[in-house]
C-alpha cells in the first residue's frame, strides 16, 4: 500500500467515526481516560488507556529530588536525558526525536505548561529551551508518540510534555484557610542548593491564591572519574504565581490565571552548552529567561453535558541572551572570528502567544456513549532578528481547528477519531511570505477482556509545518515533514493475584515511525524508527512493591537517492529501570533502583553499556512535633560509576548525597 493511500485511509477513517460516531472505528484516547490506581507503588501504569503515556506525580517529582525536568522525566519508558548536568545543556528525547544534535530541537516533541506552548526553535548548540524548575509543577504528564496529541498541536512526532503548576487548593485540601510550605534541598556533587517556599491561600471556598519562589544554585558537579563535568556552575531563581475564582449562581464558571517565570545565569561558560571545555566557539556569558502567562475561563452550562465551555489566552517568552567572551576562543585573528563572535553575542528570544476556544460534550448514541472535544486555535511566534546569527526574525500565524471524540460501546471497546486541520502563514522582514496547510489525525481502538487483558492499537498522521529558522532556504519553507506512527500493543492488570491485597499492572506497547520529506536532519530525507516500550508494577498489601521500565529502539535514516540506510543518530540505548521498595504505612518508602543501558559499539560515537544503583528514602512523619515533616534520602550512582548516557556528549555525575527537608504549616 502507497504512503498517500495509507494516510488517506487514516484521515478518512477518522473524519467518517467523528460524522457518525455511532460505528465501531479504530480511535485514539485522550490523556484523561481512565485509569488502574496503584498507590503503593512507586507510579501508575496507565494501563486503562491505549495512548502511550507516563504521568509523574506530586509524590514522584519530590521523591526523585530531579534538577532539572529532563532530569525528572527520563525515568519514562521511551525518554532520554541529553546532558543534563545544566539547565542549558539538558535536552529532551522521545522516541528518537526532540534534542539529539547540534541544535536544541528538531520541532517533534511539545512541551505545554498550564496550556501555554514553550519552547523555541533550532538554536545551535544549545541543549534545550525547557528553562523552568521542577519545584513549580505537580504533575508532569509524557506522552510517547503522536497519538494523544491533537489536542495540543502539530508535528509532534515523537511525542508530548504536559506540566501543570500547583494549586492553592493542593495545600489547604479545598477548604479556607492559609498553608505554609518550605522546602531545603542540598546535593553533594557539585553543591547544589534549592529553597522553595509556598503560600497558599484560601479565604473561601470560591478563591484561592497561591505564590511559590524556588532558588536554585549549581556548583560544578563531576563524574565518577572525579572530572569536572561543566566549566562553571549557574542559579536559576523561579517564581510562579496562581489564582482562581468560581463564580456564578450554580459556581459552574471559573477565571484563572497562571503566571510563571525562571531565569539562569551562566558566565564565562562554552557557547556549546553540551561541551565541558571551551572549543572553537568559545566561551560566553549566558543569561536565559523563560516566562509563561495563562488566562483561563470556565463555563459549564447548568442542566446539560453538551457546553462545557474553555477559553484560553496564554503567552510564552524564551529570551536566550549570550555575551562573547574576548580571547576565548582559538579563532580569533581568523576570518572566522566575525562568525563566531556573532554568534557568541547573539540575542535569541521567542514569543508565542495562542488562543484557545474548545468544548466539551457528554452525549449518547445508541449504544454508544461520548466525550467529544472540538476547539479552535490562533497562534502567533515571533522570533527576534539575528541576522549575523544566522538566526531569521519573522513571524508564523497559524489558525487550527481540532475535534476528538472519546467512544465507549459497554465496558469493553474504547474508540477515539481524532482530526486536527491547521493553516500557517509564515515570513519576516527580508524574506517572502510562505503559505501552507496540513489535515491530520489518526484513529486508535482499545478492546478490555473481563479477566482484565486489554489490547490496544493506533494509527496517526501528523505533520511538522515550516520553522522560521529555515526563512532563508526557500525549498524547506514550501515543504512540511510528514509522519506516520502505529502502534500495538497489550495491558494485563488485576487485583488479588498472587495474594489477598496485591496489585499487578502491565502494559507493553510497540510502534513503527515513518518520516519522509525531512528538513530537520543534514544529508537525510527519510527516517524510519522502531520500538519497544514496557511498564509494569506489582505490589503487596504489606507495602513491598516492584516497578520495572524498558525501553529497546532501532532506526535507520535514509539521504536522499539511497535505497538503504544508516543508523539514525538520534537512537538511545536499549535500557532497564528496576525498582525495589517497602512503605510503612504513610510514615516511610524506602526504594532501591537500578537502571542499565547496553553497549552501543555499531556507532560513530560508541557508549559502553552500565548499570547504575539509586537508593532513596522518604520518613514523613504522622503525628507528634514533626507531623507534617517530610524528610528525604538520596543516594545517586552509589558506586560511583563513570558512563556517559548515550547521546549525551558529557559524562553523567558521579556518586551523589541529596537530603530534603520539607515541612508544611
Amino acid at each position: 500500500m502507497t504512503t498517500f493511500s495509507l494516510r488517506a485511509g487514516l484521515l478518512c477513517g477518522a473524519a467518517l467515526s467523528l460524522v457518525l460516531p455511532a460505528q465501531p472505528v479504530f480511535g485514539q484516547d485522550a490523556l484523561d481516560l481512565g485509569t488502574v490506581l496503584l498507590p503503593r507503588s512507586k507510579r501508575e501504569v496507565q494501563t486503562g488507556t491505549a495512548t502511550a503515556q507516563t504521568v509523574v506525580d506530586q509524590e514522584e517529582i519530590e521523591d526523585r529530588q530531579a534538577s532539572t525536568i529532563a532530569d525528572l522525566i527520563d525515568s519514562v519508558p521511551g525518554v532520554s536525558l541529553i546532558n543534563g548536568s545544566s539547565p542549558s545543556g539538558s535536552g529532551i528525547n522521545i522516541r528518537g526525536f526532540g534534542a539529539n544534535s547540534a541544535y536544541g530541537s528538531d520541532q517533534k516533541v511539545g512541551i505545554i505548561v498550564d496550556g501555554a506552548s514553550v519552547g523555541a526553535e533550532e538554536l545551535y548548540r544549545i541543549g534545550t529551551q525547557l528553562y523552568t524548575d521542577p519545584e513549580l509543577y505537580k504533575e508532569v504528564t509524557v506522552v510517547r508518540g503522536s497519538a494523544g496529541t491533537f489536542e495540543y498541536g502539530s508535528g509532534m512526532i515523537g511525542g508530548l510534555v504536559k506540566l501543570e503548576t500547583k494549586d492553592a487548593s493542593d495545600f489547604t485540601g479545598g477548604a479556607p484557610g492559609v498553608k505554609l510550605r518550605q522546602t531545603l534541598q542540598y546535593s553533594s556533587n557539585g553543591d547544589e542548593g534549592v529553597s522553595s517556599t509556598i503560600l497558599a491561600w484560601q479565604p473561601t471556598r470560591e478563591f484561592e491564591l497561591l505564590g511559590n519562589y524556588t532558588w536554585r544554585s549549581y556548583g560544578v558537579p563531576v563524574d565518577g572519574a572525579g572530572d569536572d563535568i561543566t566549566s562553571d556552575g549557574s542559579t536559576l531563581p523561579s517564581w510562579a504565581l496562581k489564582g482562581k475564582y468560581i463564580f456564578g449562581a450554580a459556581r459552574n464558571q471559573y477565571l484563572s490565571l497562571s503566571l510563571a517565570d525562571t531565569e539562569s545565569e551562566e558566565l564565562d561558560v562554552p557557547y556549546n552548552s553540551r561541551a565541558v571545555a571551551t572549543d572553537s566557539f568559545g566561551n560566553v556569558d549566558r543569561r536565559v529567561r523563560s516566562r509563561t502567562a495563562v488566562l483561563t475561563y470556565g463555563f459549564d452550562a447548568p442542566g446539560t453535558d453538551l457546553i462545557n465551555l474553555t477559553a484560553q489566552l496564554s503567552h510564552a517568552d524564551q529570551d536566550i541572551d549570550s555575551s562573547y567572551v574576548d580571547g576565548s576562543s582559538p579563532l580569533e585573528g581568523t576570518p572566522s572570528e566575525p562568525t563566531v563572535r556573532a554568534l557568541g553575542d547573539a540575542d535569541n528570544r521567542y514569543r508565542t502567544t495562542k488562543f484557545t476556544l474548545k468544548n466539551q460534550a457528554l452525549f449518547d448514541t445508541g449504544g454508544a456513549s461520548h466525550d467529544l472535544r472540538v476547539g479552535l486555535e490562533r497562534i502567533r511566534k515571533i522570533r527576534a532578528d539575528n541576522p549575523d546569527a544566522s538566526a531569521s526574525g519573522g513571524t508564523d500565524w497559524r489558525w487550527a481547528l481540532f475535534a476528538v471524540d472519546d467512544i465507549r460501546f459497554g465496558k469493553s471497546w474504547t474508540v477515539t477519531p481524532a482530526l486536527r486541520y491547521e493553516q500557517q502563514r509564515i515570513g519576516g522582514d527580508g524574506y517572502d511570505s510562505f503559505d501552507s496547510d496540513a489535515v491530520m489525525g489518526g484513529v486508535t481502538l482499545r478492546y478490555a477482556f473481563s479477566a482484565g487483558w486489554a489490547v490496544f492499537g493506533s494509527g496517526s498522521y501528523t505533520e511538522n509545518l515550516p520553522i522560521l529558522d529555515d526563512l532563508g532556504t526557500v525549498a524547506y519553507m514550501e515543504q512540511s515533514e510528514k509522519a506516520e506512527t502505529y502502534e500495538l500493543g497489550f495491558s494485563y492488570d488485576r487485583t488479588d493475584l498472587a495474594a489477598a491485597g496485591d496489585s499487578l499492572a502491565v502494559k507493553l506497547n510497540a510502534y513503527d515511525t515513518r518520516v519522509w520529506d525531512v528538513t530537520s536532519y543534514s544529508r537525510l530525507d527519510r527516517v524510519h524508527l522502531q520500538g519497544l516500550e514496557l511498564e509494569a508494577a506489582y505490589s503487596l498489601a504489606g507495602g513491598l512493591y516492584v516497578d520495572l521500565a524498558a525501553n529497546a529502539m532501532r532506526g535507520q535514516g535514509y539521504a536522499s537517492g539511497r535505497s538503504s540506510g544508516d543508523d539514525f543518530q538520534g537512537i538511545p540505548a536499549d535500557t532497564l529501570r528496576l525498582t525495589l521498595g517497602k512503605r510503612w504505612g504513610e510514615e516511610l518508602d524506602t526504594s532501591w533502583e537500578m537502571v542499565a543501558a547496553a553497549d552501543m559499539d555499531d556507532w560513530t560515537t560508541p557508549t559502553p553499556g552500565y548499570a547504575v544503583h539509586n537508593l532513596r528514602a522518604t520518613w514523613s512523619p504522622q503525628a507528634g512535633a514533626l507531623a507534617g515533616s517530610e524528610i528525604r534520602f538520596g543516594l545517586e550512582n552509589a558506586f560511583d560509576r563513570e558512563y556517559r548516557q548515550h547521546l549525551s556528549e558529557n559524562n553523567a555525575a558521579g556518586r551523589t548525597f541529596k537530603l530534603t527537608l520539607a515541612r508544611t504549616f
